[in-house]
């Protein structure tokens, strides 16, 4: 593990995927190695077509879709694996397969212990 001290590069990804493949999102993220990771329940509008609902009497054009964001901070050695894993479990070759961001991690810092950067991440 490196030390406190040293820079490693970091990544911060996203993802944004259907909400119905995220165990197999996170099956291919544990079968790589990759653990660590946060999700939240997001709406979103892409290149789906938006639909009408009649929802007590009342039509409604629904344009905004149920997505799944996961988040994983991770250092840059394992970033392809962990792109890869994600496309992986998430693509059903369909419009709305959802996309991944990649931005870097300038600093972590565990609040319970006050270590920095890697030691940080875990």
């Amino acid at each position: 593990m490196s030390s406190s001290n040293e820079k490693v590069p970091m990544k911060h990804v996203i993802a944004y995927i259907r909400p119905e493949r995220l165990n197999a999102v996170k099956k291919a993220l544990f079968a790589d190695g990759i653990g660590k990771i946060s999700v939240l329940s997001a709406l979103g509008c892409g290149e789906e077509p938006k639909y009408f609902e009649n929802y007590r009497g009342v039509d409604a054009e629904v344009d905004l879709k149920k997505r799944i964001r996961v988040e994983i901070v991770i250092t840059e050695p394992f970033l392809q694996k962990c792109v890869s894993a994600i496309i992986r479990g998430a693509q059903t070759g369909a419009v709305g397969d959802g996309k991944i961001f990649i931005t870097p991690v300038e600093d972590c810092v565990r609040i319970r212990t006050g270590e920095r950067g890697v030691a940080a991440v875990g």
